[in-house]
């Protein structure tokens, strides 16, 4: 055996010897830069490529929803206690997704730069898919720039590849600086995409202009007009640059004025779903209608309308094709993170008290806990939305046998304890006490819905789903137009498209003016776009924040009693000429003990990055 070796190993370096040029071969497995320019296809796959600095969208396990006042993540041990509690610190920055993390959208960045730069020296022929590409990568390169705006606040702009043994220390530009660029990255795709015809998914002219909308409402809002912001916050008022947070100079009203055009312009390029009614849909209708835009007509169950996928102006998509087997952390796997326990599910980011309150009763009203009528029935008669985002006690859930045994025929979520005799009380099977899984199991009292498939074959413990995720949709913005009409002192129209919205999800029309207006334009926002990541920003913009994300957790206890000579259904099943529901709202620190702390504005930037950049500016309060 030594002999043959020795005699291959002989034979390998006479023939290394005689062909000196053996190791100038083009590798099998991977493509070289040079090549990559030379080809379209292959272009096109690598700016392909830089979608991926979307991961699954805003589906992770634990979801921005649960840093905000829609959610709590049940699960401890994350780090998500650290920010909603005001401890993070730039050495302990707390949980961060992807999607705005700073060295990934870096990094994306980079990818941008790379191809924005190979593709204006190209020498594939076909201009118009070289054009086409250039489009996408300004649009994504402006995304990945605003996700690190509106977290992190103004952030070095780096809009070419460095190499090696360069000096990459740089500073962070104003916040001004940031805005213009990224507008400017959304006129160029704009200019680049307008005609042009492309796979769902990948980035379109009016991507980019909803892109440019969300922007510049930013931009135009109390956070980020800097002597608003000094006013509201001592934490702000205290930093010794300002310009990296805001607008230290400039006409505020023009800043307004350009967020409404921009919000006007998508709105005028396309067209969104139902939102030419011109009075309230029905109860039943505006439920659907919601589950119909949640799923971006990618469900399969009955009723489902495809035609709500024109709603989306930009979506991260899930395919059969990249997803196969069982469920896992990802975008495929929203039923199994956050679903009830009840149903082997994970229970992971649910909704919180507060946010079930501020849907408002069908008549308009708010809801109000000291109407013994609205607080003995808490869900009835409610805005129709509620039932399309919520799972609460009693509420109608997929067929529970399909996963956990014919133990509740009626297929109803259980999150209370029940009397089976007088005096004796067991739990219900989606609580913390329940038979099934009783550790992945809501704190709150409610499970999410929005979002998870409601196809009674889509078993989440076990099977994918391919609902879309809504990046940008042509509500998000109506309501920015909505919000910058408000600010420019035309109501009409602000109440002409907040109605719009309205009348789709079966409620009354707004009539009040001044405040009262924005405050029902605040909570309709809220509400239309619940997990969507719009309130995380919202209340920090608004600096609301105080009192919205700081406040304390709050739940419900539900209890049903037999009536007298009343006798338990069996298996148990919510039954209102049986049982008396008591509900019942408290606070609960346990899990997590929220505070507010201005700086929490912000994130901080990380030492690490610090370390490394001795330019960088932190932010305000760390």
């Amino acid at each position: 055996m030594k002999r043959i070796i020795y005699i291959l190993t002989g034979t390998a370096i006479v023939l290394a010897s005689c062909k000196k040029d053996f190791l100038n071969t083009t590798p099998l497995t991977s493509i070289s830069s040079e090549v990559t320019w030379t080809d379209g296809a292959l272009s096109e796959a690598f700016v392909t490529n830089i979608y991926n600095g979307f991961g699954n969208g805003g589906w992770f396990e634990q979801e921005l929803a649960s840093l905000s006042d829609e959610a709590v993540f049940v699960h401890p041990g994350r780090n998500i206690n650290t920010i909603n509690e005001g401890t993070l610190t730039p050495s302990n920055p707390g949980w961060a997704d992807g999607t705005y993390e700073w060295n990934n959208m870096y990094s994306y960045i980079r990818a941008c730069n790379v191809a924005l730069e190979n593709l204006k020296t190209a020498t594939f022929t076909d201009t118009v898919l070289n054009n086409r590409l250039q489009g996408e990568a300004h649009f994504l390169r402006g995304y990945f720039y605003q996700q690190l705006l509106r977290y992190y606040g103004a952030i070095p702009i780096v809009a070419h590849s460095y190499g090696l043994n360069e000096d990459y220390s740089i500073t962070r530009n104003t916040y001004a600086e940031c805005v213009n660029f990224i507008v400017g990255e959304c006129d160029s795709a704009t200019s680049l995409l307008g005609g042009k015809s492309l796979a769902r998914g990948r980035a379109t002219q009016i991507s980019a202009l909803a892109l440019k909308s969300r922007v510049l409402l930013y931009a135009a809002s109390d956070l980020h007009d800097i002597p608003t912001a000094k006013a509201k916050s001592a934490t702000i008022s205290g930093y010794a640059n300002p310009e990296l947070i805001g607008y230290v100079t400039g006409d505020r009203a023009s800043r307004w004025t350009a967020a409404r055009d921009a919000a006007k312009a998508v709105l005028d390029a396309t067209s969104g779903y139902k939102l030419n009614l011109s009075t309230p849909e029905t109860k039943e209708n505006a439920i659907n209608n919601y589950i119909s835009m949640s799923t971006g007509g990618a469900s399969k169950a009955a009723g489902v309308d495809a035609a709500a996928a024109a709603e989306l102006l930009f979506q991260r998509d899930f395919s059969s094709d990249l997803y196969t087997g069982g469920p896992g952390t990802d975008g495929t796997s929203v039923g199994l993170d956050n679903g009830p326990n009840g149903y082997h599910n994970w229970a992971g980011n649910v909704p919180i008290q507060q946010l079930v309150d501020d849907y408002e009763m069908m008549d308009g009203s708010k809801f109000d806990w000291s109407n013994p009528a609205e607080s003995s029935s808490p869900y009835i008669n409610r805005d129709p939305r509620f039932y399309a985002t919520v799972l609460y006690d009693g509420a109608g859930w997929k067929p529970r046998d399909k996963i956990s045994g014919n133990v509740d025929p009626a297929n109803e979520i259980q999150v209370g304890s029940y009397e089976s005799v007088p005096g004796v009380f067991f739990a219900g099977l989606d609580t913390r006490q329940s038979t099934i899984e009783n550790w992945n199991a809501s704190w709150s009292g409610y499970y999410m819905r929005k979002f998870i498939d409601p196809d009674p074959n889509v078993v989440d413990n076990n099977t994918r789903q391919y609902i879309p995720y809504p990046v940008f949709r042509y509500t998000e913005a109506a309501l920015n137009y909505v919000e910058a009409c408000i600010e420019t002192g035309d109501e009409t129209t602000a109440k002409l498209w907040l109605n719009k919205i309205r009348f789709r999800a079966g409620m009354p029309a707004v009539t009040s003016s001044g405040d009262a207006l924005k405050q029902e334009y605040r909570n309709e926002r809220r509400v239309e776009m619940a997990f969507e990541e719009q309130r995380y920003h919202d209340a920090r913009r608004w600096m609301i924040a105080s009192t919205t994300l700081g406040r304390k957790l709050e739940f419900i206890n539900v209890t049903g009693k037999l009536k007298s000579g009343a006798t338990a259904p069996v298996p148990y099943h919510h039954d209102e000429s049986k049982y008396s529901y008591l509900y019942v709202t408290y606070n609960d620190n346990s899990l997590e003990n929220r505070t507010w702390d201005d700086k929490m504005y912000y994130r901080p930037i990380s030492r690490d990055e610090i370390n490394k950049n001795s330019k960088l500016i932190q932010n305000p309060g760390y």
